[in-house]
């Protein structure tokens, strides 16, 4: 299969796949995730039953903080930040299934009227590239037919401005960077952009919470070329060190496993798939991140600390029944 074939094989998988999982659950795309009961109470079942996560980056989060939510989903997680973050705080979420964001969108004023005040955002956009808004971009479209390849450039015009005069999340606007078992499903050729996005949005001295799904090992690439494996966080997994390391390269620091699981969750072919949850913290300056660039700041156990960023991972075996 050509490396383009591939891609856009992948790319529909993935849509196909959670566009489904939006209308029925698949406990395949879950793992078992502890939430304070307290905040799942305004919640409607349709929303818990269709969270597909590994982890609960939500319990870092603080109150009247603003936060960003990369591969919202169905709306759990920023949900639940919402309660978090109190009135005084903010919630976006960001997701590109149409679908998916429908089903989020659903209940914002049922659970605004219930918790007493509405502070989430749900947007439409690739979590690589936040500062385009592809709603927008729809209805430029919309707008704007593209016939020629004059129209072609004016498109692309209209997009660079508005990255640079009016993007879909500014820079340094963010207090938290949250995702769960999202950043695997992104092309490994974006992925560098992905993490340059993440530290572009945090405010000096914001941080990224961020739970996904490592490997022991390399993912091989027959596996990879699996698209039901891909869309099921298996063949995207990133080798755990490369994961770790992307913050860094990325211009975060302080990077620090906040929970591993010790257990892994799935082996295909030998290798061990398991959750993670990692933070950085974006420097306060440029000269702060210079004074620590030379030391070692990835704190707990990185199994491999190699520079390649290979494909990600999600939460549960490709056969399992975790949820």
């Amino acid at each position: 299969m050509e490396q383009e074939n591939f891609e856009t094989v992948v790319d529909r998988a993935v849509q196909k796949r959670y566009a489904a999982a939006a209308a029925e659950k698949e406990p395949a795309l879950c793992c078992p995730v502890t939430y304070d009961g307290k905040y799942l109470d305004v919640l409607p079942q349709e929303l818990i039953d269709r969270d597909y996560g590994c982890g609960n980056p939500a319990e870092y989060v603080g109150e009247g903080e603003t936060v960003l939510d990369l591969g919202s989903g169905g709306g759990k997680i920023c949900y639940i930040l919402s309660q978090v973050v109190g009135p005084e705080g903010q919630v976006f979420g960001v997701d590109r299934n149409d679908e998916m964001l429908a089903l989020a969108r659903r209940y914002q004023t049922q659970i605004a009227d219930a918790i007493g005040w509405n502070n989430t955002h749900f947007l439409k956009g690739n979590i690589q590239d936040l500062g385009l808004d592809l709603e927008a971009l729809d209805s430029f479209l919309n707008d704007h037919p593209v016939h020629s390849y004059p129209d072609w450039q004016r498109v692309d015009q209209w997009i660079e401005q508005q990255r640079e005069a009016s993007p879909m999340i500014e820079s340094d606007s963010i207090d938290v960077v949250v995702s769960n078992c999202v950043l695997n499903l992104v092309n490994p050729k974006h992925r560098e952009q992905l993490f340059s996005e993440i530290s572009r949005v945090l405010r000096p001295g914001g941080r990224a919470i961020i739970s996904d799904i490592v490997s022991d090992h390399p993912v091989p690439l027959h596996l990879q070329k699996d698209p039901h494996l891909w869309s099921g966080c298996i063949s995207g997994a990133f080798m755990e060190g490369h994961f770790l390391e992307a913050f860094k390269r990325a211009g975060l620091h302080q990077v620090e496993i906040l929970k591993r699981q010790d257990e892994a969750w799935a082996i295909v072919e030998g290798i061990e798939f398991r959750s993670l949850t990692v933070r950085a913290e974006k420097p306060t300056s440029a000269s702060a991140y210079k004074s620590e660039e030379n030391r070692q700041d990835i704190t707990a156990k990185p199994r491999d600390t190699s520079l390649t960023v290979l494909p990600d991972g999600d939460c549960c075996g490709p056969d399992s029944d975790c949820c």
